[in-house]
């Protein structure tokens, strides 16, 4: 295994890791032109596909750099791929820059892990014996979940948690390492 494909797999394993997941699919997400983007990393790119009442597309999205835009982080890239009627004979090709949302997949955080050994109580003849108890309180991050996006949050205040603007900057240092191989 070669220097970059070693490199690869760790980009594509960190990701993966980070549960990041490109969202949304079809030309119409296309960006308007902008500034000349990085090479894409052909390692990381990903199946698209889509359809509509006169047709189908079938390609792969390609990252070249991430960005933040409203506090979302969007990845841009080059979508290729082929344009195809209802009967699936293709009409054309795509090969054009896009940017995509990206999403962060559901994420657990613990917010309390409490283990009581047994316990043997005699109170004036009154005796209490109770087996080891183990409490685990796990809080979900997603959409909708108020409650554990709020516990997620504060279990994390102090952690120095990387906003969307971070991680664009780490993933497009990932990307530019990779580019340079």
């Amino acid at each position: 295994m070669t220097h970059r494909q070693r490199l690869s797999m760790i980009v594509v394993t960190l990701l993966a890791t980070l549960g990041l997941s490109f969202a949304g699919a079809g030309v119409a997400s296309a960006a308007p032109t902008a500034p000349a983007a990085p090479a894409p990393v052909a390692a990381l790119a990903t199946p698209i596909t889509g359809t509509a009442d006169n047709g189908s597309f079938a390609g792969t999205f390609t990252p070249a750099r991430f960005s933040t835009q409203n506090g979302n982080l969007l990845a841009t890239g080059v979508l290729t791929g082929t344009v195809s009627d209802s009967s699936g004979a293709a009409i054309g090709t795509v090969t054009r820059t896009v940017s995509m949302p990206v999403t962060v997949a559901a994420t657990t955080c613990q917010v309390l892990n409490l283990v009581l050994g047994p316990l043997h109580l005699d109170l004036l003849g009154l005796v209490i014996d109770l087996n080891q108890v183990h409490l685990v309180i796990t809080a979900v991050q997603a959409p909708g979940n108020l409650l554990g996006n709020l516990l997620c949050a504060i279990t994390h205040l102090l952690d120095g948690t990387p906003t969307a603007g971070g991680l664009a900057a780490l993933l497009n240092a990932i990307l530019a390492l990779l580019g340079q191989l």
